[in-house]
């Protein structure tokens, strides 16, 4: 793996951001780890790569639609672990992760690969004595989905649930300030999965897939 600067490093950032974002990949499941087999001869040397990330947070400014929705269906919406819900936006903690970058003219594919992981966090919808929890999110960039596990009142139904899709139309540019890349303008939006699960959970077919949760906005520590 080549060496690389900060501005290399955060260069890469934006292309883990932007690819999960904009969908450039075809992997099915939250791939646990980067490949880097630099030497080999079919995968070439990465641009940059971002061996780990130190920190920071994934933020979901929570559409009105959605909270409208959830109130139709009697259901209330809390945080559950480290998240937090302030003004609005709900934010998870970004607990570790990696991403390399290739050349998008290149032909190598996807040209972004890694993780974005946030363990020890989540959301709760809760109606009546039922409780169902989404949490431990994993952000996939290769496919543009956000995994998690699914929890009902307490006991795991689903580990790593394909839960939300990432849409990149209306993303903005990213900032770099400090040590920190900041992308926004990623929306967020409810999985076919996602949707059949909560419907049979809570008896109803109200829930749609593609129904826009909100926007992101994702603060990653690239260096120390």
């Amino acid at each position: 793996m080549r060496t690389i600067s900060k501005a290399g490093i955060s260069f890469a950032a934006a292309g883990l951001l932007i690819a999960g974002a904009a969908g450039i990949g075809t992997a099915a499941t939250a791939a646990p780890s980067v490949h880097l087999a630099a030497s080999s001869a079919k995968i070439p040397a990465p641009v940059a790569a971002v061996p780990e990330i130190f920190g920071g947070n994934t933020g979901v400014a929570l559409d009105s639609n959605f909270l409208a929705a959830l109130k139709s269906l009697g259901l209330t919406p809390s945080v559950d672990g480290t998240a937090t819900l302030t003004d609005g936006t709900i934010k998870f903690p970004i607990t570790g992760g990696s991403v390399a970058y290739w050349s998008p003219k290149g032909d190598y594919r996807p040209y972004v690969q890694g993780i974005l992981e946030h363990d020890g966090s989540g959301l709760n919808l809760t109606a009546g004595s039922t409780k169902v929890t989404l949490a431990n999110f994993t952000v996939n960039p290769g496919n543009s989905k956000l995994y998690g596990d699914v929890l009902v009142n307490g006991k795991v139904a689903v580990t790593q649930a394909y839960l939300f899709s990432l849409h990149g139309g209306t993303l903005k540019p990213l900032q770099v300030q400090g040590n920190d890349a900041i992308l926004t303008g990623t929306t967020v939006h409810v999985s076919p999965d996602a949707a059949k699960l909560l419907n049979s959970t809570f008896k109803t077919d109200a829930v749609k897939a593609g129904l826009l949760v909100g926007t992101a906005t994702i603060t990653a520590q690239i260096a120390q």
